[in-house]
């Protein structure tokens, strides 16, 4: 869910506040320009990266970072509008017009802000840009709420030097443009200069609107760190651009509590009979742990997910297993699963979103702080609101499109291990990166 925009401009309940006339009536909104016409990379906004769309990279920075009222996705293309609402975003259907090769910016941001007058800010955050963090949108907007600005846009600082292009064929001697030769500066005896790096631009709506422009007025920039300047535009090699999100992207605050589905996630659906328990096949042995009950019934769980699961709790994870009312078989052996994986195991309607929400609201909790795994389209409402959340690669249609990461493996055969491995990936860089804010904030 997007929340809502805090900070000191808040009220205290015991303390009045004096707030800036101009940013009584402000409301900040966040625009990420997806269109579906991509000419490099086909429908790259929302091709995958490390597992996520690449718009989810952003969406889940912007909105952690809890400084917008509004969310929002541009885009000309159905696909990655269903992303887009996975992921929390509100979607502009952008016009036919606006939807050209040689549409701007620009153009595509004063479309949107005609249709919503009471947006007053806008922050055009790029979609390619994955590894921007909520720390960056705060600290740029401050600039604007704060200090004053008209416009901030982000940069990051090169150490490199330019010579003029002489054209070819030409007996033009080339000139250097930023640096002298005969006094060649080290590294460390230049501070290098400041270059877009293209991750957002923030603007006023007067600014847009009056002058048809991003930058203008009273401008401002914000540094950001060159590991966290990745652009897609220009990191083609995606492997190479997965690594470096793999180890500089935000990956959330970190969840303590996961859902799975027992059926079509953590096994295959299916439920073996007696006379085909005592002496399980070889195939259907091989790599399953199984637990059997006295009237012969019998579920197989591939070792690969009892693995994960166990990680998942040792890493303070509490993982509940889910199961359908309408399949009486699970429902008789839920002691049995129990003991087989040390998860609590829980039974939901038919609308699994009631039940799992009255849970999320006993413990506390906030959807951020959640990850589910389901694989019915039933499951589509809790994989959208989940912080994290994935379906296996043979769940229906519709789960596939709820979920936020794309898992490789099909359910019962390691489809679990694989999403209890990004949750773990997750909350490792969550500590790693408050680690850093913590050494940061110590610093300055």
């Amino acid at each position: 869910m997007i929340a809502r925009k805090r900070g000191p401009l808040e009220k205290n309940a015991t303390e009045e506040v004096e707030i800036p006339k101009k940013l009584r009536s402000s409301h900040v909104a966040a625009l990420i320009l997806a269109r579906g016409g991509s000419k490099g990379i086909p429908l790259k906004n929302i091709k995958l990266l490390a597992g996520v769309p690449l718009i989810g990279w952003v969406l889940r920075a912007a909105i952690d970072s809890e400084e917008f009222d509004s969310v929002w996705v541009s885009t000309d293309h159905e696909e990655i509008e269903k992303v887009a609402k996975s992921w929390g975003a509100k979607v502009h259907r952008r016009s036919e017009k606006v939807s050209r090769d040689n549409s701007t910016s620009l153009e595509t941001i004063q479309e949107f802000l005609e249709e919503h007058p009471e947006v007053t800010v806008v922050c055009n955050i790029q979609a390619t840009s994955p590894c921007l963090h909520p720390s960056h949108i705060k600290n740029a907007l401050k600039k604007i709420t704060e200090d004053g600005y008209d416009s901030v846009f982000s940069v990051v600082r090169r150490y490199q030097f330019r010579w003029k292009e002489v054209e070819k064929g030409s007996d033009e001697c080339t000139e250097p443009e930023n640096l002298n030769p005969a006094k060649r500066p080290r590294r460390q005896d230049w501070n290098g200069e400041l270059i877009e790096n293209g991750s957002f631009y923030f603007a006023t709506r007067d600014l847009i609107m009056k002058e048809g422009r991003l930058q203008g007025g009273r401008v401002a920039y914000f540094e950001m760190e060159p590991q966290h300047s990745v652009d897609i535009d220009v990191d083609i090699d995606w492997p190479v651009a997965e690594q470096r999100v793999l180890r500089y992207g935000y990956f959330g605050q970190g969840v303590s509590l996961m859902f799975c589905e027992v059926s079509g996630c953590l096994t295959d659906g299916r439920v073996h009979l007696s006379g085909a328990l005592d002496e399980p096949d070889a195939a259907s042995a091989k790599g399953s742990v199984h637990s059997r009950d006295t009237e012969g019934l019998s579920v197989s769980i591939h070792s690969r997910d009892i693995a994960g699961l166990r990680k998942l709790q040792k890493d303070d994870v509490e993982v509940v297993l889910v199961i359908s009312k309408e399949d009486v078989v699970l429902r008789q052996m839920r002691y049995k699963l129990k003991i087989m994986t040390g998860c609590e195991v829980m039974v939901v309607g038919e609308d699994p979103l009631k039940d799992v929400q009255s849970m999320v609201k006993k413990k506390k909790l906030d959807w951020k702080d959640v990850a589910y795994m389901g694989c019915e389209a039933a499951s589509a409402s809790c994989l959208q609101l989940a912080g994290l959340s994935a379906a296996p690669t043979d769940a229906q249609p519709d789960a596939i499109g709820a979920g936020k990461f794309a898992c490789k493996q099909g359910g019962g055969a390691g489809a679990v291990r694989e999403f209890a491995e990004h949750v773990l990936l997750q909350k490792q860089q969550a500590r790693l990166q408050m680690k850093q804010d913590l050494i940061d904030r110590n610093c300055f």
